[in-house]
């Protein structure tokens, strides 16, 4: 039997059994609480950003209560660890946006959106400059509850997660990535095991889908460039044509008065993700607004 670290919400839990479903295994969960979960009220960014849903399942595994994790890829940071190994990129689900409440062009002037996220805050501000912005923590139904209780006129929410948790009905309108660019790896889940760990990395590994893992790879390597500390508004999309990777990248201030986008294509996806990482920092003067 193969223990699985995950986090104790819904939609995680959904997610450990997705891949216990391909592994074709008796799995025992190993549920963990996170940064992330003991924290609801803060913005993401103010309390350490992407890894505090990561970093004590992680630790799980690490320290031999488990032995494999599974996450949402967006959730880990963008280098893994020493003593881990992420194996596996499942299938993908749909990595966009969604909102819930009213479709964007349908808020009127001093509307109001609420996300905890910087990156889909700073590209609808973009979009729509004249509207109101509000934090939003919680799970995906604790979101879609305060949608109608504290009167937002819409909320943002991964349209992968409404569809694991049979709920795409919900979505108003779906995002289309040259609105609002996503989170890199978003809709993908991610595997990983202790370095070593001969005989669970093989197993992991059969269901590992390759096109899945080269876009999110070419995604994570372009914000290891960025660098760790970045805390701007970076979003980032590969798609797989053939053998090349074409990744579509942004970086952006945080109130969306300066939105930098590139598409970069390559075979190696580490090459592509740093290149598009350079070009929007040197070529596009994003190193700026990093300083």
């Amino acid at each position: 039997m193969l223990r699985i670290a995950t986090r104790g919400s819904a939609l995680a839990r959904w997610q450990a059994e997705r891949v216990a479903a391909l592994l074709r295994e008796d799995v025992e969960l190993v549920l963990v609480t996170t940064t992330g979960d003991r924290d609801q009220r803060a913005d993401l960014h103010a309390i350490g950003g992407t890894g505090v849903f990561a970093k004590e399942v992680q630790q799980a595994v690490l320290e031999g209560r488990a032995d494999l994790a599974v996450h949402s890829a967006k959730d880990l940071p963008s280098t893994t660890p020493d003593g881990l190994d992420l194996v596996a990129i499942p299938e993908r689900g749909d990595p966009r946006d969604a909102l819930v409440g009213a479709r964007l062009d349908d808020i009127p002037s001093g509307g109001r959106i609420a996300t905890g996220s910087v990156r889909r805050r700073a590209q609808l501000a973009a979009a729509r400059p004249d509207l109101v912005f509000a934090p939003l923590r919680g799970n995906i139904e604790t979101r879609l509850r305060k949608q109608v209780d504290e009167g937002h006129d819409a909320i943002v929410v991964a349209v992968a997660a409404l569809d694991r948790l049979g709920l795409h009905a919900e979505a108003t309108e779906v995002l289309e990535p040259g609105v609002v660019l996503p989170q890199a790896a978003q809709g993908a889940l991610a595997v990983e095991c202790r370095a070593g760990d001969d005989r669970t990395r093989a197993r992991i590994v059969e269901i590992d889908d390759r096109d899945a893992h080269r876009a999110v790879l070419a995604e994570r390597a372009y914000l290891a460039e960025l660098g760790g500390g970045c805390t701007l508004p970076c979003g980032a999309l590969a798609a797989i044509d053939g053998n090349e990777v074409v990744l579509d990248a942004l970086l952006a201030a945080p109130d969306g008065h300066i939105v930098l986008r590139t598409r970069v294509a390559g075979s190696d996806p580490a090459e592509v993700g740093t290149a598009a990482a350079r070009d929007v920092l040197e070529g596009k003067g994003g190193r700026g607004m990093l300083s």
